[in-house]
């Protein structure tokens, strides 16, 4: 076996994984196999030396007093004083003896283990890295080729050389997958099932995908000039981005939305059509409620246990506002709260509140930030 150290070295170039792995997986396996033929309750060492390219394996037996039971109980791995100075006169207790144990004096029956030893440790340190790997890309946007679909609509996806799997609930409503379609989704999380091994767990509904779809679009939030603060999705149908930047010369809003539209429209594309709301971000809640209300135009806001985890927002709206406020089956007042982190409730109050026809772009959304700030010094 005196060549089995360049054959280590081989197969971690062979399956991708680092020397220093597969030596360490080559000590495990020669404990094991030296457990195997010398005692499974025995303990043993190695050693291994890369530069004579030799490794030594050695008994270890720890030296306890003469009336120390283990002595009786657990010979394979301690011995008694009296004993041990049969060996060596100079002992003492708590010394340890090392007898090197030769795997060739067992013939066939240790290179036969020895290799089922070394193929297993192998094989189990090629996951790990892989593990170590896909787990430093959890939150990540991946992209893999669609290899089936089950009876139950859960899509596997070859990422690699793993295996994703999408599951339907994980899935844009409405949308459907088949075998070669290339798709992107979110890495949610890795696992190692006992039974089928490491798989990776995709979503494309989590707002997280949302932000890196964005991220790889604007050139603004990849570098770090424009933040997405939050965001909340109803996955397929609409979607709400609070986004902040520190520099004055630059506009959140219209380098997510990029010419015409461009950038968000991409992004819109790859999630179904999902309609998507930008939205300068604001540490005033009070300005940031009245923001994420966006269509609608409300009157004020007044926030409740503002020192607690329930928080609550109270709206003052007029009706001809409410049903924008709402939104189609909820979705407008259910995205704020999600994106401000605020329980909004609605309070109807009298009066109309409309757009002149001279009002354009951002001057409603600036009249109604005023509104809510004057309502601080209320």
């Amino acid at each position: 076996m005196e060549k089995i150290l360049n054959i280590i070295e081989a197969m971690a170039h062979e399956k991708g994984i680092s020397e220093e792995n597969a030596l360490q997986a080559f000590k495990e396996a020669l404990i094991n196999t030296a457990k195997r033929l010398g005692g499974e309750d025995a303990h043993f060492e190695v050693t291994i030396d890369r530069e004579n390219q030799s490794y030594q394996i050695y008994r270890v037996v720890t030296v306890v007093s003469d009336t120390d039971p283990r002595a009786e109980e657990e010979p394979e791995n301690y011995i008694s004083v009296e004993e041990a100075k049969s060996y060596d006169e100079d002992i003492e207790e708590g010394d340890q003896i090392r007898t090197e144990f030769h795997l060739e004096d067992f013939g066939r029956t240790a290179a036969s283990n020895l290799f089922r030893e070394l193929e297993y440790h192998i094989q189990r340190r090629i996951e790990q890295d892989l593990f170590e790997k896909y787990r430093a890309k959890v939150g990540t946007v991946v992209i893999g080729t669609v290899s089936r679909v089950d009876d139950n609509e859960n899509t596997y996806v070859e990422i690699g050389e793993i295996k994703g799997i999408l599951s339907q609930r994980n899935r844009i409503k409405g949308e459907s997958f088949k075998t070669g379609d290339t798709i992107k989704a979110l890495l949610r999380f890795v696992s190692i099932d006992p039974k089928y091994g490491m798989h990776l767990e995709l979503t494309r509904t989590a707002p997280k995908f949302l932000e890196e779809l964005m991220k790889r679009e604007v050139l603004e939030i990849q570098d770090g000039t424009v933040e997405i603060v939050a965001s909340s999705r109803i996955p397929g149908e609409r979607a709400k981005v609070a986004l902040k930047t520190d520099r004055a010369d630059v506009d959140p809003i219209g380098a997510a939305v990029g010419q015409r539209g461009v950038r968000i429209n991409a992004v819109s594309a790859e999630l179904c059509g999902e309609n998507i709301d930008c939205i300068e971000y604001s540490p005033i809640p009070e300005i940031f409620i009245t923001r994420a209300l966006s269509p609608a135009i409300i009157r004020n806001v007044k926030i409740e246990n503002k020192n607690t985890s329930q928080q609550k927002a109270i709206v003052d709206i007029t009706s001809d506002q409410k049903a924008k406020a709402i939104g189609k089956s909820g979705i407008n007042i259910r995205l704020a709260s999600m994106l401000s982190k605020y329980q909004i409730e609605l309070n109807e109050v009298e009066g109309i509140t409309e757009r002149s026809p001279s009002d354009s772009g951002k001057e409603p959304q600036k009249s109604n930030d005023i509104s809510a700030l004057e309502n601080l010094f209320k």
